[in-house]
């Protein structure tokens, strides 16, 4: 439990500003409803994320102590304040062309305003994020050189084709061309230009890694190469990714409550806990114990991704976006399970 003691430290501040906020706008009424909601919205922003917390846990896990411990303090703070927060009003900011104080009182006087300026350009957020998501999917399931098949030989079989140089972003571009059939004439060009730079962004990162990091990697090594030994790159890599995971938090954030301030402090309580879980992923060696946990992570980001890319048409509940990824999660869990007990017996 000591893993998750600064987690129940964050919840314990968060819900006494949140229970403080609510009684302050609506009495006792108030306050229990702002307690209720914001326990609703950190389960959800678990939910959504424990698939990130796999994922960078099998990043993490090859990083040297002071990239992890900063990765674990800086970024935990731009990951409660600056994604779950600031992220949206910069949003709100470019599409509105308004300062970030005008947005900000407009978040906090106008929440339905707010709202409705950040949910009509999610196109073009989908769009960043499922990209890079996508290509997050796909360089793990095409990587010819990784030894463990969750699937067997379908996705040996699928793996190989990874030896076709950039395939995945072959995929990726087709995938966008096919995602803009998806949306209104007039705005196909912002969300091509929001697509092409996830994937700008995703290969940006990738090669700033490749001449940052050190050549150590070795040459079996799986998709966290480019990340292996933390620095600069990997950083970065991880708060996109982060940044990819929570935008729909936020937006699902939406559709329960439009309190600005409820939607901060539940999101953080999440968020919180999706790091104690990677601390503690890292830790306890658990990806090493379970071979399968990392594949069921990584497919349930590219369901997430294909997700993002039917949301910019179609509205996809976010009880089912949380429960698929927790799915695949368990399902690699007992394939894990499955796999250790037959080789103990071995």
């Amino acid at each position: 439990m000591k893993h998750f003691t600064w987690s129940f430290v964050v919840t314990a501040i968060c819900m006494a500003l949140a229970g403080w906020w609510g009684y302050d706008h609506g009495g006792v009424s108030g306050m229990l409803t702002a307690l209720g909601v914001t326990a609703i919205l950190s389960v959800m922003e678990v939910s959504l994320s424990f698939d990130n917390a796999v994922v960078n846990a099998s990043v993490l896990k090859g990083w040297n102590e002071f990239w992890l411990k900063l990765f674990l303090g800086l970024g935990m703070i731009i990951a409660v304040f600056g994604m779950r927060l600031v992220f949206p009003l910069v949003i709100v900011a470019v599409a509105a062309d308004l300062g970030m104080t005008e947005v900000w009182n407009l978040a906090l006087t106008d929440p339905k305003g707010f709202s409705t300026h950040l949910t009509n350009h999610h196109a073009e957020v989908a769009a960043f994020g499922g990209m890079f998501l996508l290509l997050v999917f796909l360089n793990f399931l095409l990587d010819d050189e990784k030894e463990a098949h969750w699937l067997g030989n379908f996705e040996r079989k699928i793996a190989s084709l990874g030896k076709v140089s950039s395939i995945a972003v072959l995929i990726a571009l087709a995938a966008l061309m096919f995602a803009m059939g998806w949306v209104e004439e007039a705005q196909k060009m912002v969300v091509l230009m929001a697509g092409l730079w996830g994937i700008v962004v995703y290969i940006g990162v990738d090669m700033l890694s490749s001449l940052l990091e050190k050549s150590e990697s070795d040459e079996n090594s799986n998709v966290g190469d480019m990340v292996k030994k933390g620095g600069i790159g990997g950083f970065l890599y991880l708060e996109v990714l982060d940044a990819s995971f929570s935008f729909d938090g936020v937006i699902g954030a939406f559709a329960i409550t439009q309190d600005v301030v409820i939607i901060m402090l539940g999101l953080a309580i999440g968020a919180m806990f999706v790091r104690s879980m990677t601390v503690y992923l890292v830790r306890q060696g658990t990806l090493d114990e379970y071979v399968y946990l990392e594949h069921g992570a990584h497919y349930a980001i590219g369901i997430l991704a294909v997700i993002m890319l039917v949301s910019m048409k179609y509205h996809v509940p976010e009880l089912f976006t949380g429960l698929i990824g927790v799915a695949f999660i368990a399902a690699s869990l007992w394939s894990s399970l499955q796999h250790k007990k037959k080789h103990a017996v071995a």
